[in-house]
């Protein structure tokens, strides 16, 4: 009887294979990448990009069939989570690994890269994004942003004979470390004070919020943690790193920091804000973190917009505008908390969709938009806004194309732009307190500022001459032509039918 009941208490806990599938699959397709970049002679190094594109893309398959099952699958008392959000969120990684992958094939097969490596790094960075729509619990949350940092340093270096490419390595490096430090000092206060690591649940950092409130420690913790965080999503006065880092590593890499890396970031953000200091009862902690979020929000987005203007360099700019645009998503959290602090939490939930809707729309628009960067490069071997001079007359459908990136990030209808600021405004407008108006005024004047700078290489594709005689059209390989032509379908069709991506943003929450 003593065995039965010790073999009852030791007993292995259950495990679900398929809430794992497709972080399984992208384990697996890391091996074979790796044997196949041994094994392949160098001739044919390419395919190590088909075999991380099938990859990506068979780990649709448990995605699917995990959305059709429609139940939440919790694992691990909590810890981890599988749920329409998290599967909305890796499907949303897995897409943007896949575009990156169409950005570098060629990218990468022509210069003097390491195949196998880059794609391998590629893959456990998209690895750790899928695990982190999951987390619930401060361990698995660190762990999984590292998982996802460690190889984004790594691949801002990737040209290793190039000294902007190091120094860029070298810059995300230093401050990823500093941000992991202070965030990690941030999680051991969360975790001495309240002898949790869960975040939601019985026994949990919410449950001792609701029961306790936030004490001055846990404040203190909780600052530091979000500031961690600032530097993850490149939050001013926290975004130092971006715009070197952004020209200096590989452009499908920046693409990839841009928007995967970035997402990350803000999907980390919402597991600890969310689920940690605002659901159940813990939403009296929200005075605590929502005026930091609020100033960030502020500071991002008129900063980043007003670097942005002085810009001469496309991709800078558009740093600089990724900057700007992480503050718009950082509006909902704080409208989510200025809600949530004294009500119930219906409006705080449809501010968290809003902050889902706009990753998803980010993420389209500004990978296109550095598709077309990549596009130009590879005749101009410039970067600079110049070098868009004329481009209307070179290859009209190359500048249509670029002016509905820029337009639809602008926030012009009818792209898919324009529904990632109404969902902005609208959960301030929900929210409705002073605080929440006064940084919606903040967030219109510089959706207003932002047309300028987006603006300035639409007119230099289509009013000026072009700089060189010769006017031959562009010529583009199909995997880029495929990322383009993916990616402009999204923000033409998202911004016709919002309703495609405002679905996703009312079941996540």
């Amino acid at each position: 009887m003593l065995l039965a009941v010790a073999t009852e208490v030791i007993s292995t806990p259950k495990f679900d294979w398929h809430a794992f599938a497709p972080d399984l699959v992208l384990v697996v397709t890391m091996v074979v990448v790796l044997v196949a970049d041994l094994l392949l002679p160098d001739r044919e190094a390419w395919r190590t990009s088909s075999i991380t594109a099938l990859g990506l893309l068979g780990a649709l398959i448990p995605i699917a069939t995990l959305a059709h099952s429609g139940h939440e699958r919790i694992l691990f008392d909590g810890a981890y989570v599988v749920g329409h959000y998290a599967l909305a969120l890796k499907a949303f990684f897995i897409l943007a690994a896949y575009i990156t992958v169409l950005l570098s094939v060629d990218y990468i097969g022509e210069g003097d890269y390491y195949n196998g490596e880059f794609y391998f790094l590629l893959l456990v960075a998209v690895f750790g994004m899928s695990i982190m729509t999951g987390a619930r619990d401060l361990i698995t949350l660190f762990v999984a942003l590292e998982t996802i940092s460690i190889p984004t340093f790594v691949l801002a270096a990737f040209r290793k004979h190039d000294r902007a490419s190091n120094e860029a390595g070298v810059k995300y490096y230093l401050i990823g470390v500093l941000s992991s430090a202070l965030m990690l000092y941030g999680f051991s206060l969360i975790y001495g004070v309240t002898g949790a690591t869960k975040l939601s649940g019985p026994h949990s950092i919410s449950e001792y919020l609701s029961q306790h409130g936030t004490e001055p420690l846990v404040a203190v913790a909780i600052f530091l943690s979000l500031v961690g965080f600032a530097f993850k999503v490149s939050a001013v006065p926290f975004h130092f790193w971006a715009p070197d880092t952004y020209e200096g590593a590989p452009t499908p890499v920046t693409a990839f920091l841009s928007v995967a890396s970035k997402a990350g970031g803000f999907v980390a953000l919402i597991n600890i804000i969310y689920f940690g200091f605002l659901t159940g009862n813990a939403h009296s902690a929200a005075n605590s973190w929502w005026p930091v979020l609020w100033v960030f929000a502020a500071l991002s987005m008129t900063l980043g917009n007003l670097a942005a203007l002085r810009q001469t360099n496309i991709v800078r700019m558009l740093a600089y505008s990724s900057v700007a645009q992480g503050g718009f998503m950082l509006v909902p959290f704080a409208a989510a908390g200025i809600a949530g602090a004294d009500g119930p939490l219906e409006k705080a939930n449809s501010a968290m969709g809003a902050v889902v809707v706009y990753l998803l729309i980010y993420g389209a628009m500004n990978l296109g938009a550095f598709a077309v960067v990549i596009a130009v490069a590879r005749r101009t071997r410039s970067a600079e806004i110049s070098s868009y001079d004329g481009l209307f007359q070179i290859s009209p459908t190359l500048a249509v194309v670029m002016g509905v990136f820029l337009a639809s990030l602008a926030g012009i209808p009818f792209f898919a732009g324009w529904f990632a600021k109404f969902v902005m405004f609208r959960s301030i407008i929900d929210a409705g307190t002073g605080w929440a108006i006064a940084l919606g005024i903040i967030a219109a004047v510089n959706s207003v500022i932002a047309f300028f700078y987006y603006a300035r290489p639409i007119r230099a594709m289509i009013f000026h001459e072009p700089t060189a005689d010769d006017r031959t059209p562009i010529v583009i390989p199909q995997p880029l032509v495929a990322a383009i032509v993916l990616t402009t379908a999204v923000v033409v069709v998202v911004g016709i039918y919002p309703q495609l991506f405002a679905r996703v943003g009312q079941l996540a929450f």
